[in-house]
């Protein structure tokens, strides 16, 4: 099961690829500011949340994406992060998916006991153009973490990576467009030299969707919805790389079979 888990709400822009930022744009719609920020009530612990029958709410084996509406690392969120770790620590069963623009951060804000990382934690740093990418990726590289990947969205500008697969930590690179107002256009060419250079590392390559606004040999496709995901995936451009394992155990430390 893939879910989303979102500890805290809200951002503030730090580059390009927040320029038009989709949580800003649906906050807007409610009238919300997305740049007040906030400990989330009920949310918070869902990872731990039980059902009437004292089962976990998200089953063994679930992979959660963290924080799709704020930044793991955001520095406003210092004050809950040791929380946030403390339930991460108690779900060894579950995945959990971080995705950051501040790596510069990380590595300052680990749990104590963190080691060379926790095996059901993966990190993933966002790199919207050549610029970010040269900026961040070296960061990840560095730091203490069992799973690396990168996401290149919105994808806003051309993006060569293949320098950084080359020692085999980056086990996975995806790539998206950007949606809603002010949607600038990514290109067909961009995401298949990541697809390429990907291909030939043998990692894990995913395009998720075009973005409201694609070209591709030269003509403006505009697409919304359901259709920019359905594009993505018709264009070819998805690569299954070397296999990813995650070494996940229950609370006593027993490891859970993936078949499971």
């Amino acid at each position: 099961m893939r879910d989303i888990w979102n500890p805290w709400h809200g951002c503030k822009k730090c580059s390009e690829g927040c320029q038009n930022c989709y949580m800003f744009f649906l906050d807007g719609l409610r009238d919300k500011d997305g740049s007040e920020i906030y400990r989330t009530k009920a949310a918070f612990r869902y990872p731990i949340s039980k059902d009437r029958f004292g089962n976990y709410k998200v089953p063994a084996g679930s992979s959660l994406r963290v924080c799709l509406t704020s930044d793991f690392f955001l520095e406003d969120a210092d004050p809950w992060r040791d929380d946030a770790w403390e339930i991460i620590r108690q779900r060894p069963d579950v995945k959990f998916c971080l995705l950051t623009k501040r790596p510069h951060r990380v590595a300052a804000h680990l749990p104590p006991d963190w080691g060379d990382g926790w095996e059901n934690v993966k990190l993933s740093v966002s790199t919207e153009n050549q610029r970010r990418a040269d900026e961040r990726i070296p960061i990840l590289l560095e730091l203490p973490f069992k799973h690396k990947s990168v996401m290149c969205a919105p994808l806003i500008g051309p993006i060569h990576i293949q320098k950084y697969l080359s020692d085999g930590q980056i086990e996975r690179v995806s790539a998206d467009g950007e949606n809603y107002d002010g949607a600038r256009p990514c290109h067909y060419e961009w995401v298949k030299t990541l697809y390429d250079e990907c291909k030939e590392a043998n990692v894990t390559f995913s395009f998720f969707g075009t973005g409201y606004v694609f070209v591709k040999d030269g003509k403006i496709y505009h697409l919304s919805g359901k259709v920019e995901r359905e594009q993505a995936q018709k264009s070819g451009l998805q690569f299954q790389g070397k296999p990813v394992r995650y070494k996940l155990t229950d609370r006593l430390g027993f490891p859970i079979d993936e078949n499971d």
